[in-house]
């Protein structure tokens, strides 16, 4: 992979191009970069949890029929 490919595969701001992300990232510290590096991995856990509650749910035997009381 080439430098140039590099700068836009973690380009945050696409359209204005890897300029602005670069200036960004010069500016944040490194405790900055690690919040931001977290606050990604919590959200795709979100999203896995709730992947896994559809999944649970949906893997849930449901009940075929119903009871009619017979006098």
């Amino acid at each position: 992979m080439s430098e140039e490919q590099k700068r836009y595969e973690g380009c945050f701001c696409h359209g204005a191009g890897p300029r602005i992300s670069d200036a960004f990232r010069s500016c944040w510290s490194e405790a900055t970069k690690e919040h931001f590096r977290t606050s990604r991995v919590e959200f795709w856990k979100g999203v896995r949890s709730l992947i896994d509650q559809r999944i649970e749910r949906m893997s849930q035997s449901q009940k075929k029929g119903s009871t009619v009381p017979v006098e």
